[in-house]
C-alpha cells in the first residue's frame, strides 16, 4: 500500500486523512499546529516537520489548507514542496482557494518536475469524517484515473471537471449557490412565520415539494431545531473568491452579491460564529426584530 503525505490536519483535513488511514494507507502528516495532528499520530500517522520532509517521505502529497497564502507557503515557502530532493512529485490540493493561485503555483512547481492536480471537497467536517464528501478534481486526467482508490476512501461522489483550476471554480460556484439557498430559505421561512406558519410546517412543505433535496433537508433540520453549531463558516470566503472572479470576467451576479452582503452584516454585528444556516437564521432574526440564539 502506498505511503501518502497529508498537509493540513484541521477539521476537514483531519477527517479526510483519518479515512485514508482506515483504508490502509501509510500516512505522513504536517500541520503548523502539531496538536491538530495528534489524533492521526495516535492512529499510526508519522508527523514531519515541513512540507519538504513530507514529500521526501511519501509517494503522493495531498493537502487541505485554509487560504491562498497557506498554499503558497506549502508550495514554495521555506521548507516547501519545491525544495524536496526526492520522493513524491505529484501534489493534489483540496484547499478552498482561487483558480489563479493554483494555476500560478503549478507553473512554478512544474519547473521542478512536479505535477499538480487541483481539487475541491464539498461538505462539512462531519461529512469529511464519514468519508462522504463530494470531490471535484481538475488537471491531468491520468492522475485522476490512477488514484481513484484514494479518492474513494474520502468521498462518495468523485468527478473530473476539466482543466487545472476548474475544481476551485466549482467549489466557489457551489458556495455561491449554497449562500443564496440558505438566505432564501430562511427569508421565506421568516415571511411564512409572520403569516402564521411555523418552521416545522415549512419543513414539511419543502420535504413534499419539488424543492426537496439533501441540502434543503439539512438546512431545514437546523432551522427547526435551532441547534446552530459554533464554527467558522468558510462560505463567505469562497463566495468572495467567486465574486472577485465574476468582476474580472464582467459577469453580473446580483443574487450572490446580496447573499454576500448578508454575510458581511453578520460579520459586522457578531452574528457569524456559526455554520451558514445559523448565520442566516441569526441575521433574519435580527432584521425582523427577534431575539438571537437557540430556541427563539
Amino acid at each position: 500500500m502506498k505511503t501518502l503525505g497529508f498537509i493540513g490536519t484541521g477539521g476537514m483535513g483531519n477527517g479526510m486523512a483519518a479515512n485514508l488511514i482506515k483504508a490502509g494507507y501509510r500516512l505522513v502528516v504536517n500541520d503548523l499546529d502539531r496538536a491538530r495532528a495528534k489524533g492521526l499520530e495516535d492512529q499510526g500517522a508519522v508527523f514531519k516537520a515541513s512540507p519538504k520532509a513530507v514529500a521526501e517521505s511519501c509517494e503522493l502529497v495531498l493537502s487541505m489548507l485554509p487560504n491562498n497564502n497557506a498554499v503558497k507557503a506549502v508550495a514554495h515557502g521555506k521548507g516547501g514542496l519545491i525544495e524536496a530532493a526526492s520522493g513524491a512529485k505529484t501534489w493534489i490540493d483540496f484547499s478552498s482557494i482561487d483558480k489563479e493561485t493554483i494555476v500560478s503555483i503549478e507553473g512554478e512547481l512544474a519547473k521542478k518536475g512536479w505535477s499538480v492536480v487541483d481539487a475541491s471537497a464539498g461538505g462539512v467536517e462531519e461529512v469529511a469524517a464519514a468519508g462522504a464528501l463530494a470531490l471535484w478534481l481538475s488537471g491531468a486526467k491520468a492522475v485522476f484515473d490512477e488514484h481513484q482508490p484514494i479518492f474513494k476512501a474520502m468521498g462518495k461522489s468523485i468527478l473530473h471537471v476539466g482543466e487545472l483550476g476548474n475544481a476551485k471554480l466549482v467549489k466557489n460556484a457551489m458556495a455561491m449557490l449554497a449562500a443564496v439557498q440558505h438566505m432564501s430559505l430562511v427569508e421565506i421561512g421568516s415571511w411564512l412565520k409572520k403569516g402564521g406558519l411555523d418552521d416545522a410546517t415549512f419543513q414539511t412543505i419543502i420535504k413534499n415539494s419539488a424543492q426537496d433535496s439533501e441540502a434543503t433537508r439539512r438546512i431545514m433540520d437546523i432551522v427547526v431545531s435551532r441547534q446552530f453549531k459554533p464554527r467558522k463558516s468558510w462560505m463567505p470566503k469562497d463566495v468572495g473568491f467567486g465574486l472577485d472572479m465574476a468582476r474580472e470576467m464582467e459577469v453580473p451576479m446580483p443574487f450572490v452579491s446580496l447573499a454576500s452582503q448578508m454575510f458581511a452584516i453578520a460579520q459586522a454585528t457578531g452574528q457569524d460564529g456559526y455554520e451558514a444556516t445559523g448565520i442566516a437564521c441569526n441575521i433574519y432574526d435580527m432584521i425582523n426584530g427577534k431575539p438571537r440564539g437557540v430556541g427563539t
